[in-house]
């Protein structure tokens, strides 16, 4: 029995002898070390242990990983600045860490006036020296460097030279990555948009570190969730005709990405961070085509696709306006069936921003910039239905003159001013206009209505910088960024009465918000635009004027008049097919190159001749009015102010006024009401817009 207990014994310490040398030996964590400032640190935040986006990388990493947070907050990556990186306790620790993988993010603090001035020169060695010192611990060390997260508007010293030097830094990063062959992490891309995520304009809250930890994330592990391609890319969509078709979108890390279309085949890796873009030779308009793009076993297949003009259709609720609520528009949307070549993408927002307090899932929605969505469709009856009046009537008419497909995108908010339209970085480097995005909702800068709306909308939210499409550079960030790299041939533009309040402002501000959308799309597109109706608003006159003085500051543009289909009582007229066919007329003599007539009457200038006043015009082969009765419309302005209407006749093509006796004329205003019923118009029917003239005094 002894002897069988002592077999038995020995039997189960060789068996597990065995087992022992057959068990792999346990693999060692892969060790990263996360170097920074108090971003990474997780200052302010309630629990930088478990919130700081080092701690959120490490459960995302799993247990194969050990991540530890190496941040010091107010380190300078300059070892002259005011609080040295290399000094501190993190920085020793984190190099005898000997980490696998390294990430730094630093350079914000050395925006410091006490620093950058003085110790730029030394930026680029002082972080060679940071990455050649943690290289000699580890040489087989995977190091990643960081563009900086964003510094909002609202820091202190923002435009005293943290706005300035902080993009010198960017640009010092970018280089230093290069010129040390080492990883480039893009900590600002994603962020620069989310200013509710920085309650002091600079420090993250836990969902912003999620998003830094994510990122990180994505370039450590190199994945970016898959093959993805950008929202504009749906069945039924339009390709812009004769430019290079670019077809972009996101997969994992290294990946090749296959894209077929028209018999044509494009391949591409994509980049380290995820991102890729194929390119096809320009085509003539057709179709319908096929689009395959297809990666790791995972195939996206588009359908019904043609090639040819894609306007894209943007600005407030004239502009959004449906079809269906316009003058004859269910006739005409149950006219439209099934237009083959006419294409609509409706960027729907998520909520109206009617009157009424917003629930909590609109709120996170919008700061999370969900706030449209939408999909190509055929235009039909029920596609038609809610789109653009304005957008749809103009896409028919080039359907029906060019006989080519056309797409239309809309994206259009009701109510929204021009400064939600305009980029973050356009606003932020304008000192003129750069004080729009501190506390927009208190800010005099912006409409009070526009205000009172949105605090409406955002009753419920308690977080102060919540987001809302009224505010600056929303719309932009929202909607407008999502089509910058798909090619268009135009842009159209119905916006203005969220800031008829400040006349002078919006004259500054429309010219930068086109300047700014052709650099984003890199090209001089067409930017045809509705000068605003007719209401009973006092400003609009005024406001009406200075939109036809812009047609000769905005180049490749051009203007519809449409105050003689306005509502005195409505700042919604429902006669959109007439200001459509007019911007239609635009579009057709300038950009399609149709010998039409596309403007009316332009006032050039008045002369005093004795006691008249000759008032010239060009666009005009023939003045005439457009009820056949006599010209109505016009006032003279006397040297004391005063408003005199003035009876007024057509005289070989000119406009003729008489002086009333004794009295001295300035200046002529024409259309100068609110509301108003002016009647001079052109041989093709189109009116003249208002117009203030400063008059040309008697000749001796």
């Amino acid at each position: 029995m002894k002897s069988f207990k002592r077999y038995s014994t020995l039997l189960l310490f060789t068996v597990a002898l065995l087992l022992q040398n057959r068990l792999p030996a346990q693999t060692p964590l892969i060790k990263v070390a996360c170097i920074g400032d108090s971003v990474t640190a997780g200052y302010l935040l309630a629990s930088p242990v478990t919130e700081s986006y080092p701690s959120q990388l490490q459960l995302m990493l799993g247990n194969n990983y050990e991540v530890k947070n190496f941040g010091y907050s107010g380190a300078t990556l300059l070892k002259k600045g005011h609080k040295p990186y290399y000094k501190t306790k993190e920085c020793a620790d984190a190099i005898s860490f000997r980490p696998d993988i390294a990430i730094i993010h630093l350079g914000l603090n050395d925006t410091d006036p006490r620093n950058w001035p003085n110790y730029k020169e030394d930026f680029d060695a002082d972080y060679a020296w940071l990455l050649d010192t943690l290289r000699k611990q580890n040489p087989n060390l995977k190091l990643f460097i960081c563009r900086m997260t964003p510094i909002f508007n609202e820091h202190p010293r923002f435009k005293s030279g943290t706005r300035d030097w902080y993009w010198e830094i960017q640009s010092h990063i970018e280089r230093i990555a290069k010129a040390n062959q080492v990883g480039l992490i893009d900590f600002h891309e994603k962020l620069y948009a989310r200013p509710d995520l920085f309650p002091d304009a600079l420090h993250p809250v836990k969902e912003g570190g999620a998003f830094l930890a994510q990122i990180a994330y994505g370039n450590i592990t190199k994945d970016f969730g898959g093959l993805i391609l950008a929202s504009v890319f749906t069945d039924n969509m339009v390709i812009q005709r004769h430019k290079p078709i670019v077809v972009y979108g996101t997969a994992n890390g290294g990946e090749n990405v296959e894209v077929f279309f028209n018999q044509q085949k494009q391949n591409v890796t994509t980049d380290e961070h995820g991102k890729w873009k194929v390119t096809f030779p320009a085509m003539a308009p057709g179709g319908p085509y096929q689009m395959t793009v297809q990666s790791k076993g995972k195939s996206i297949v588009l359908k019904n696709i043609l090639v040819g003009d894609v306007w894209f259709c943007s600005g407030q609720s004239n502009m959004a306006f449906p079809l269906q609520k316009s003058e004859n528009g269910m006739a005409e949307v149950k006219k439209a069936i099934a237009n083959s070549k006419l294409r609509l993408l409706n960027w729907k927002a998520i909520q109206e921003t009617d009157d009424m307090a917003w629930d909590s899932v609109t709120l996170a929605k919008t700061n999370q910039l969900k706030f449209f969505s939408g999909s190509w469709s055929v235009c039909d009856s029920t596609s038609a239905r809610d789109f653009s009046a304005i957008a749809f009537y103009f896409g028919q008419n080039i359907v029906h003159e060019e006989n080519v497909p056309i797409g239309l995108i809309q994206v259009a908010v009701g109510g929204s001013p021009i400064e939600s339209w305009i980029d973050r970085y356009t606003l932020e480097h304008d000192d003129k206009v750069v004080d729009i995005l501190t506390n927009w909702r208190k800010s005099d800068f912006i409409m009070p209505w526009v205000r009172e709306r949105a605090d409406i909308n955002l009753k419920n939210t308690s977080n102060p910088k919540q987001r809302h499409p009224y505010g600056p550079s929303y719309n932009y960030e929202a909607g407008i960024d999502s089509f910058t790299q798909f090619p268009i041939k135009g842009v159209l533009w119905y916006q203005g009465e969220s800031n008829a309040h400040n006349v002078s402002l919006y004259e500054y501000l429309l010219p930068v918000m086109v300047q700014s959308w052709r650099k984003s799309w890199g090209t001089d597109f067409p930017f045809y635009y509705v000068q605003l109706s007719s209401t009973d608003r006092p400003t609009w006159p005024e406001f009406r004027e200075m939109q036809n003085r812009l047609q000769s500051h905005i180049p490749n543009s051009g203007m519809a008049i449409s105050m003689d289909y306005g509502d005195e009582k409505n700042v919604h007229p429902i006669h959109k097919k007439e200001v459509a066919d007019r911007l239609a007329r635009l579009a057709l003599h300038f950009t399609y190159k149709k010998s039409i007539v596309a403007k009316g009457p332009f006032a050039l200038k008045a002369e005093q001749k004795k006691e008249t006043i000759w008032i010239s015009f060009a666009s005009a082969k023939q003045l005439t009015t457009s009820d056949k009765k006599a010209v109505f419309g016009f006032e003279l302005v006397t040297d004391k102010g005063q408003h005199m209407e003035s009876e007024a006749k057509i005289v070989n093509n000119q406009v003729v006024i008489s002086i009333p006796k004794g009295e001295k004329i300035i200046s002529v205003l024409y259309a100068w009401k609110p509301f108003t019923v002016a009647n001079l118009v052109n041989e093709a029917g189109l009116p003249s817009s208002t117009f203030r003239l400063e008059v040309e005094p008697l000749k001796k």
